[in-house]
């Protein structure tokens, strides 16, 4: 359920500073995004795979704190970030 290496550098690059930008809280919340859509699809098929929709309830709850540390910290990186991800209003 990993993101390929492919798509994770593609993220890097568009949300990072420079390519190695991993750490990056923007990164970050990108790449947790990705794996959320993916365990979304994933659990919209496997409707009994309780474990993945454990997992799936973990990540939602990082992207959460990490959303609101972002927009304790840097609000206009805040609401831009959300905006080119498509979350929220």
């Amino acid at each position: 359920m990993a993101l390929n290496k492919e798509s994770a550098e593609k993220i890097v690059a568009k949300f990072g500073r420079n390519e190695k930008d991993t750490g990056a809280t923007e990164v970050q919340i990108a790449l947790l995004t990705e794996r959320i859509n993916q365990l979304t699809e994933h659990c919209k098929q496997f409707k009994k795979d309780k474990s993945a929709q454990r997992g799936l309830l973990i990540l939602v709850g990082k992207r959460r704190r990490m959303l609101k540390y972002i927009q304790r910290t840097n609000l206009e990186g805040y609401r831009k970030l959300i905006k080119e991800l498509g979350l929220r209003k």
